[in-house]
């Protein structure tokens, strides 16, 4: 149980198996918004660190990147923003984050259904998914097809055959796979011409590992301070949903596996993801959530001490400090990245169908069907809304105001009661009798059908 303790070894073995469960998707992540990997690494440990300290180790949870700002900051950096603007954006919704857990403390844990029903964060999690297929497209993909179909398949294979533990790793098992594939298609077939990261055709090694070996093995990952932009912020504020959405779950998953009773600290776990958020953008690190990854492995092992979290969160530390390992994770090929992400970003999207699905979400209802159909697509498509000059809102920011609106706006005029008649003086109908005018006599029925 949570407050149990095994012995030091067999709680360090833990440890070391929820490092390797978080490890996989806590630095692509980072690469795919192009934040320094090994930077992500150290604050997920420290985000884990403060976690447990707010929730008074009553939740063993481990804190990774998170996926939900992803297709933002996309759209941040396809507009021109730089990497101060993506961590000054992350570090105001990490704050929002925050203080929402606080209201959820105060107010209790009914506060979040009310003001996101699972129709809604469904909505929101499914559009922050499917939102990021252009990236996969337009960026990763086209860098190397054939690496990229085949970490693609080899990601699918390994989470559908493999059982247990090693089928919670498919994405680090694809990984390596097309790591290894990478580097030895360089030294058979030689360099590839096809698209880098930027997007420019050049002829170049799929695996470059000079920053490796000139990386030192101890020392600071490379920080920086954030700027912000409004425009930026309202990009990522809809994560804020999604990561609520996300804890929730999460914290009934932990609730259910050891028999306690956590809604009481669902707050304090919804503040402490915020704080955390808040601390690694505020020197240039990513955003962190509570990782499903690791419940897995809790759910496989039925080990919940939270000594086995301190352990992963102190092993996590000292990968953060060793640049040359850092320096590994940046050298992921792009087609790789193309693998993985094809899958990684249709799962998130699924997470959204899946809460409609436990919910029983019935869209047979209008309420439920069109505002949120219109949401899905404003979001997905990309659609953008001129504000002022130099301010417009689009992608996921505009497609969840409308899903959020527009599911309260209609739910609350459904629910408000009819007009009440007016009273208007009877129109008499034709041939009505009154006191001192006897009625016509009707026509013979020959007349009345020639009429």
């Amino acid at each position: 149980m949570p407050d149990e303790r095994l012995s030091w070894p067999r709680t360090l073995g833990f440890g070391a198996q929820h490092v390797v469960a978080m490890f996989g998707a806590t630095f692509v992540f980072p690469v795919v918004m192009g934040l320094d990997p090994n930077l992500a690494i150290l604050m997920s440990g420290v985000a884990t660190i403060i976690f447990l300290l707010v929730v008074q180790g009553k939740i063993p949870s481990y804190l990774g990147t998170s996926a939900s700002f992803v297709g933002a900051v996309a759209a941040i950096k396809a507009a021109g923003g730089s990497t101060a603007t993506v961590t000054g954006a992350i570090l105001v919704a990490g704050l929002v984050l925050a203080l929402v857990g606080v209201l959820v403390h105060l107010a209790g844990p009914g506060a979040v259904n009310r003001v996101f029903p699972p129709v809604v964060s469904g909505a929101v999690v499914l559009l922050i998914g499917l939102n990021l297929a252009p990236v996969v497209a337009d960026i990763y993909w086209p860098q190397d097809q054939w690496v990229a179909l085949t970490t693609m398949t080899a990601v699918i294979a390994a989470g559908v055959l493999l059982r247990g533990f090693w089928g919670r790793l498919a994405v680090f098992v694809g990984l390596v796979l097309g790591f290894v594939l990478s580097w030895v298609l360089d030294r058979v077939s030689g360099p590839i011409t096809a698209a880098d990261p930027t997007g420019k055709v050049t002829e170049h090694v799929r695996v470059d590992l000079t920053g490796v070996s000139s990386a030192d093995w101890f020392g600071l990952p490379t920080l920086h301070a954030p700027t912000f932009t409004t425009s930026a912020i309202l990009l990522v504020l809809p994560g804020v949903i999604a990561l609520v959405a996300e804890n929730t779950g999460h914290v009934k998953a932990v609730g259910e596996m050891t028999g306690a009773d956590l809604d009481r600290s669902l707050g304090r776990a919804i503040f402490a993801d915020g704080l955390a958020t808040a601390v690694a953008s505020s020197v240039g690190g990513a955003p962190t959530t509570t990782y499903a990854e690791n419940i897995g492995v809790m759910a496989a092992t039925r080990v919940y001490s939270t000594a086995a979290y301190w352990m992963a969160a102190i092993t996590a530390l000292l990968f953060g400090l060793c640049p040359k390992f850092g320096a590994l994770i940046a050298a992921t090929p792009g087609g790789v990245l193309g693998g993985i992400t094809v899958v990684l970003y249709g799962m998130i999207g699924l997470l959204g169908v899946r809460i409609w699905i436990k919910a029983g979400v019935d869209f047979a209802v209008p309420a439920n069907l069109v505002p949120i159909s219109a949401g899905l697509i404003v979001g997905i498509g990309g659609v953008s809304i001129q504000v002022t000059d130099g301010f417009s809102v689009s992608g996921i920011a505009l497609g969840t105001v409308v899903t959020v609106v527009g599911y309260h706006a209609m739910a609350l005029a459904r629910r408000r009661p009819p007009a009440r008649p007016v009273d208007v003086p009877a129109v008499p109908p034709p041939y009505a009798t009154t006191a001192t005018e006897p009625a016509p006599t009707p026509a013979p029925a020959k007349e009345r059908i020639s009429a």
